[in-house]
């Protein structure tokens, strides 16, 4: 049978689109951020940390070298320095809140503190917020030990750095909206810093677009198997968040949805720019909150309706995780930095720094993101509203089978709508706001519209 020329027209046009739409554009300015990341300034860092002894939460707070009040201060003071090279846009603080006694891990009333970098945008109308955090306490064999040296060189002292690091290259730069870099404190007692927080920014009506939490981002080797891999780290999302409303549950198994919570889409986003920008590292994407008898402080803020996830190292050293400072068997325990791999540090720093300036200098995310079920069709069509303030240069129109974990296409179109060869009833999609350089928003999930 001859071929229909309008048919084949129409496949090569939309073929030329999709290969036009799969090219990659990476921002330069990016690129030279990561370059400024290094591994020996990691390490100082990770160290200085370490000098303090112990930085239990309960432990001194008042020495200037000893103690959990020590280590925040330095902390703060470093923040300062990152404010002077950014021309007063940077701004620190010690964020005191009170805790009462809960028989468990604090014993009596104490007071604690987070210690925070806030980064102002430069457009006053544009209210989101952009949080990344690490805790700065650590502890030893017994969570209530206050006194023991506790190093906490990679638990967590790879995520202050890494935070810290962050803070000094970004605040360089300027962004439409706020960036907030956070040393957690009370994380091992109970995630008390970050439930503060979180319940904070819920009261306060913060417009948190993404929260990263990073926990345990410097070791490359795992106790017992011995794997060794610098090019692995994970991502923990949760499935259904903790705050869906009866409605929310209802769309969300009408449109099987139960694999694209908000937290989902961003961790897939994170493995999209990571494995864009940072050479030789790979996202492994974990579809649960966090690890059996384990939490982290992204979960505070899921808790309380925000988009958070957690970067994890790919393998655990349980030797030198929550362990007393002892050689047993010539076998060293204790989590010091001579056990840290910091290139890893490096690169997993470097995937959120390549995930927060995407989404600091990205369009807001479409809204009213639709796809229309009212016809039998083996096209899907998907409709949405141009988002308020700055203008996309376009959309991104992602697709995937329903039983893949990541996005296998994307079609860029210029339109609030886009009409695609691929079934709704075998593929998810999801759309996002791009710009001229590539800076993409969160994916927005859609829902059936008539």
């Amino acid at each position: 049978m001859k071929p229909n020329p309008i048919i084949c027209l129409l496949t090569l046009l939309f073929f030329s689109q999709q290969s036009v739409a799969q090219r990659t554009i990476e921002d330069p300015e990016i690129s030279k951020m990561i370059s400024e990341i290094k591994a020996d300034n990691l390490e100082t860092t990770v160290k200085k940390l370490v000098s303090f002894g112990t930085r239990h939460t309960l432990s001194d707070t008042k020495s200037n070298s000893r103690g959990i009040g020590a280590a925040q201060r330095w902390v703060k003071s470093e923040f300062d320095k990152y404010a002077t090279a950014s021309n007063g846009r940077l701004t620190a603080n010690i964020d005191f809140f009170d805790v009462k006694a809960d028989g468990r891990r604090i014993a009596n009333d104490s007071k604690l503190a987070n210690v925070m970098g806030t980064l102002k945008g430069t457009d006053a109308n544009d209210n989101r917020v952009l949080i990344v955090s690490g805790h700065i306490d650590s502890r030893v064999t017994d969570v209530m030990d206050a006194k023991s040296d506790a190093p906490g060189a990679n638990d967590d002292g790879s995520g202050v750095a890494a935070v810290m690091e962050l803070a000094k290259i970004m605040s360089k730069r300027s962004y439409p909206f706020t960036i907030i870099f956070v040393a957690l404190t009370g994380e091992e007692q109970g995630l008390y810093g970050a439930k503060h927080l979180a319940e904070k920014a819920k009261s306060e009506n913060w417009n948190i677009v993404a929260m990263l939490n990073n926990d345990m981002i410097g070791n490359s080797l795992s106790s017992g198997t011995n794997l060794r891999d610098n090019t692995k780290f994970r991502i923990f999302s949760e499935a259904t968040p903790y705050l869906e409303t009866a409605d929310e549950a209802k769309m969300r198994k009408l449109t099987s949805r139960d694999n694209d919570s908000p937290s989902r889409l961003l961790a897939r986003y994170i493995k999209s720019v990571t494995e864009q920008y940072v050479p030789q590292l790979e996202v492994n994407l974990v579809y649960r909150n966090d690890r059996f008898l384990r939490g982290g402080d992204h979960t505070p803020f899921s808790q309380n309706g925000f988009t958070a996830v957690r970067f994890c190292e790919m393998n655990e050293n349980f030797d030198h995780q929550h362990q007393d400072l002892r050689t047993e068997n010539a076998v060293k325990y204790g989590d010091l930095p001579e056990f840290m791999d910091f290139d890893y540090l490096r690169k997993i720093t470097a995937s959120n720094l390549v995930t927060l300036a995407n989404l600091a200098w990205s369009p807001n995310a479409p809204t009213a993101v639709g796809i229309e079920v009212k016809d039998l069709t083996n096209f899907s069509n998907l409709v949405w509203k141009a988002p308020e303030g700055k203008a996309p240069y376009g959309y991104q129109v992602l697709i995937r089978e329903t039983s893949d974990a990541g996005w296998q296409k994307s079609i860029f179109v210029t339109d609030t709508k886009a009409a695609i060869p691929y079934s709704k009833d075998n593929f998810l999609f999801a759309v996002q706001a791009v710009d001229e350089l590539g800076h993409s928003s969160l994916p927005v999930f859609p829902v059936p519209v008539r």
